[in-house]
Parts: structure tokens; C-alpha cells; sequence
């Protein structure tokens, strides 16, 4: 009992701690270059490459577990990550600020991504398994909190500094270095907080490790259907990558030039806080839908749950509603929608790792569904720049033909995902 009370003194500030700079790279740098008045296609190109470290990633998971321990990785990526966000904040005022923020925006994306592998390591190593099951939920849900004040409480802040002082980089320069003291302060608390398990240290290094590392691949790639699975993995999200990377971009974008004209503080309203709780609430109804009927039952309605939903963004764009409710709305029918869908394709990653190599095979596995954003999302502002947002938006909904299509080759066992009754309970 005293180990799972005290998990509640680490969980939530460790998982808040790993969503915030996802959020940070991958959406809130995309509303901070708009606002600064650089192109579409420059935006999803350029922050597009962002991905690339979650897409990577497994190439040095297997380092973390060889060098040092995962609470020092954690303790010290955060202090890191405080200080890139620190080191944006003062070069947002720099003429050249695009080059240069996006270079440090690539380091943070690295050391996030290497902080996700050295988080869940460690939430493995300072719970018991019964408990590693009892917190999953927390940890998503401070995750999701993490998005919100994110996408939405940040993105609020930065638009009032906006209006206040006159200036955007002097806007999002503050905002960037409230980040980079909550990372300071979380780096310090973690050094205090954080359990220290007997199993946490550095495995020993040499041939035997290389050996099993190379094995871990080989037996990932060499699973039955392993071409369905690399397809389902790159394209499930084909059309939902190119339209959340134009999301914020259409909402901020002037109504001459086809966008809805909204301010940065009603972006953070609209996409940051109802958007995400939408998308957690349907993620929730996800997961308890996929436990009482299992996998195979629910695919098809979830894989048209995250691609019908995109129909209201053709609404959005042919009629620019000025009603904000009527936008949030929509906004908020597309994200249930997605976070209902997207449970399927968490529970089918889940599925093809299972076996020996679980952990790393999981890994593998959340670098396809980076990739599978990655490609998608840099084309995504030329695209959009090419057609206009309408037609950009007609575009997304024929690109979700590919999903449906691979999702007719999965192969799944109806009991898989089903909640099974414990007979000792």
C-alpha cells in the first residue's frame, strides 16, 4: 500500500512532464510560426521533420537500458528539455528565428522522445504489474491534461500577451520560458520524488547485448503478415496526419484567404480544450467499447469514426461559420470521433507486440505510427497551398479511402481485447 500511495506523488507529474513537450513541438510551435507569419508549407514541412525522433526512437531505446539508470535519464532529460525550451524563448526575437528555433525544436524532439522511452521504463521498474494496471489510467489522463494546458491554456496565454503588449515574439518568448521553469521545477522535484528501485541500473554492455538487440528486429520484422502490419501501421492516420497538421493553420488563417479568423485565444479555446477533451472522452468510450466486445467487433466502426468526422471540415471551410459555438462543435464531432477510432489502433499495436519482446516490439511499433504522421504531414501545407482550404479538406476525406482499404486485410482474434474475468475476484 505504501508503494502505491506513493505512486500518486510521481505518475502524474512524470506523465504531465511527457506530454507537454510533445504538445510543445508538434502543436504549439505550429500556432507560434503562424502567428509569426510563416507559410503553410513551410509550417507542415518543416515541423513535419519534428516527428522524426518518435520514428527513431527504437533505434537507441536499447542504449538507455545500457547506460546509466532511468531515473537519472529522467532527471536529467528533463533538465534538458527546460533548458531548449529556455533557449527557444530567447531566440524567438532573432531575426532568423525560423532556422534557429527549429533546430532547437529538433533537440527537444529528441530528448522527448528518448524521455518517453526512459519514463516508461521506469513506470515498469517502480510499480508492481498489478499496479502498472491500476495507474494506466492515470498516466493518460495527465498526459491528456498535459495536451490541454498545452494546446489550450498556453495558446490562450500567448494570444492575451498578444493583444497586451503588441508584440507576438515577445508573446511567445514568455510563454516559452514559463516552460522552461515548469521543466526546472519538475527536473527538481523528480530528483527528490522519484522511488528508487533495486532493478533500476545499467545493463552490462558487448557482444550478447548487440546480439539481442539485432534479434529484437528480426523477429519484429519477421512476423506473419508483417507487410499488413507495417501498411495498417503508415496508413491508418494517412488523412488524419495531413489534416491535424492544416487544423490550427485554417482556424488562424483570415477568412479572405478561406481560414475562420479566429484569434489565437479562441484557437486555444476551441482546438486546445474542447477539441482534447473531446478526443480523451472518445477515447475512454474507445477503450471500455473494445473491453466489453473485443478488437475484431469494433474495427470497422472505428476506423469509420476517425474518417467520417472529417466531412465537418469541408462544412467549416465552404460556409465559415462566424458562431464559435458552431465551430467548436464541429471541431469537437471530429476529435470524439478520431480519440473513438484511434482506441482500435492503440489495442492492434498492443496486439502484434505481444510475445518475448513486447517492449521494444511496442517500440517499433509507435516509430511506423510516427512515421505514418511524418510523411502525410509534410506534403500536407503544399498540398493545402495548391487547392485552397475547401478542395484541401475534399482531398482529406478521399484520402482516407487507403485505411479502408489495409483495414480489409487485418486478421484479428475475436476474443482479443475482451475484458476476461478473473476467477479470484
Amino acid at each position: 500500500m505504501e508503494l502505491k500511495k506513493s505512486a500518486w506523488w510521481w505518475i502524474p507529474s512524470l506523465y504531465f512532464g511527457q506530454g507537454i513537450p510533445y504538445v510543445v513541438v508538434m502543436t504549439l510551435s505550429v500556432i507560434m510560426y503562424k502567428n509569426m507569419n510563416i507559410s503553410n508549407t513551410d509550417i507542415a514541412l518543416y515541423t513535419s521533420w519534428l516527428y522524426l525522433p518518435w520514428v527513431i526512437k527504437p533505434l537507441w531505446a536499447p542504449f538507455i537500458d545500457m547506460f546509466r539508470t532511468k531515473r537519472w535519464w529522467v532527471v536529467t532529460l528533463q533538465l534538458l528539455i527546460g533548458a531548449a525550451l529556455a533557449l527557444v524563448a530567447l531566440t524567438i526575437p532573432l531575426p532568423n528565428f525560423f532556422q534557429i528555433t527549429l533546430a532547437v525544436f529538433w533537440l527537444m524532439a529528441f530528448g522527448s522522445a528518448t524521455h518517453d522511452i526512459a519514463a516508461d521504463g521506469f513506470y515498469m521498474l517502480g510499480l508492481k504489474q498489478h499496479q502498472q494496471a491500476a495507474f494506466v489510467g492515470v498516466r493518460s489522463t495527465f498526459y491528456r491534461i498535459a495536451m490541454v494546458t498545452g494546446q489550450g491554456g498556453l495558446v490562450y496565454l500567448a494570444g492575451q500577451l498578444t493583444e497586451s503588449t503588441g508584440n507576438v515574439a515577445l508573446a511567445w518568448s514568455v510563454v516559452f520560458f514559463i516552460l522552461a521553469g515548469m521543466f526546472l521545477a519538475l527536473s527538481i522535484y523528480h530528483k527528490f520524488i522519484l522511488p528508487v528501485p533495486v532493478s533500476d541500473r545499467a545493463t552490462a554492455s558487448g557482444a550478447p547485448v548487440l546480439k539481442e538487440f539485432l534479434t529484437t528486429f528480426a523477429a519484429f520484422f519477421g512476423k506473419k503478415d508483417i507487410f499488413v502490419i507495417l501498411a495498417f501501421l503508415l496508413l491508418y492516420r494517412f488523412a488524419e496526419a495531413q489534416l491535424l497538421k492544416m487544423a490550427a493553420p485554417f482556424l488562424l488563417d483570415s477568412v479572405s484567404t478561406g481560414g475562420l479568423g479566429l484569434s489565437t485565444q479562441a484557437v486555444g479555446i476551441v482546438y486546445g480544450t474542447v477539441g482534447v477533451i473531446a478526443l480523451t472522452l472518445g477515447g475512454l468510450l474507445g477503450g471500455y467499447a473494445i473491453s466489453r466486445q473485443g478488437l475484431k467487433f469494433w474495427l470497422w466502426i472505428m476506423v469509420l469514426s476517425v474518417h467520417a468526422p472529417d466531412v465537418v471540415f469541408i462544412y467549416l471551410s465552404s460556409v465559415q461559420p462566424g458562431d464559435i459555438f458552431i465551430i467548436a462543435a464541429a471541431v469537437a464531432i471530429e476529435q470524439f470521433g478520431y480519440g473513438f477510432g484511434f482506441a482500435a489502433y492503440m489495442l492492434y499495436m498492443i496486439m502484434i507486440s505481444d510475445g518475448a519482446h513486447k517492449t521494444a516490439h511496442y517500440a517499433i511499433c509507435t516509430g511506423f505510427m510516427a512515421l505514418g504522421m511524418m510523411l502525410p504531414g509534410m506534403l500536407s501545407g503544399w498540398i493545402q497551398s495548391q487547392l485552397g482550404y475547401v478542395n484541401f479538406f475534399i482531398w482529406v476525406c478521399v484520402a482516407t479511402v487507403p485505411a479502408f482499404i489495409v483495414t480489409a486485410f487485418v486478421r484479428i482474434d475475436p476474443e482479443f481485447g475482451k475484458k476476461q474475468d478473473d476467477p479470484k475476484n
